[in-house]
């Protein structure tokens, strides 16, 4: 068996409905996935299944969750190995220590290419700082606008498919991940 991370990108049904975490938890047990847990009410996975392709993965949990919920929602998903790297690659620690709200990683299903570092530094106010690494986009926000045009521009759109997590997520995540280690 194999430690998984798996992050949806939204868990906003419409009409102000959210999903709640212990349906999800339940759609993932149903799946045949062991030891789910959730982490906070964003749509935050962790659990165990057999090594495997992770598309395949992927693509269950969206065919599960667009059949439990009626709604196709992405989800990306990590092997606890992956996520663990994830974090410890964290660009902005010092911010991280200090703002850790203010800091976030874009994990994408597909990396993105250098070219898209440019393209998000030209949308970056001058307190805000924009790094890929390893194909996720990595991401300081201004605690003087509360809208920033980093956020906009980093979207699936441009980059394809993704989903932003806070420092406190990924390093919350990477604790319960690395404890099943």
């Amino acid at each position: 068996m194999q430690t998984y991370v798996a992050l949806l990108y939204s868990i906003i049904l419409g009409e102000g409905r959210r999903v709640v975490m212990a349906d999800l938890k339940a759609m993932a047990e149903e799946l045949g996935l062991k030891n789910v847990r959730t982490l906070v009410a964003t749509g935050n996975l962790v659990f165990e299944a057999r090594a495997g392709e992770i598309s395949k993965l992927e693509q269950r949990l969206e065919i599960a969750f667009e059949k439990t919920f009626g709604r196709h929602v992405d989800i990306i998903v990590r092997g606890a190995e992956d996520w663990l790297k994830l974090a410890a690659s964290n660009p902005f620690p010092a911010e991280s220590a200090e703002a850790a709200d203010q800091v976030a990683v874009r994990v994408m299903r597909q990396p993105v290419g250098e070219e898209a570092l440019s393209e998000l530094q030209a949308r970056a106010a001058n307190d805000e700082k924009v790094l890929l690494i390893d194909g996720d986009i990595w991401l300081v926000f201004s605690r003087e606008r509360p809208s920033s045009r980093l956020l906009a521009a980093a979207n699936h759109k441009r980059f394809g498919v993704g989903t932003a997590r806070n420092w406190n997520t990924v390093r919350r995540l990477a604790e319960m991940v690395g404890s099943r280690q």
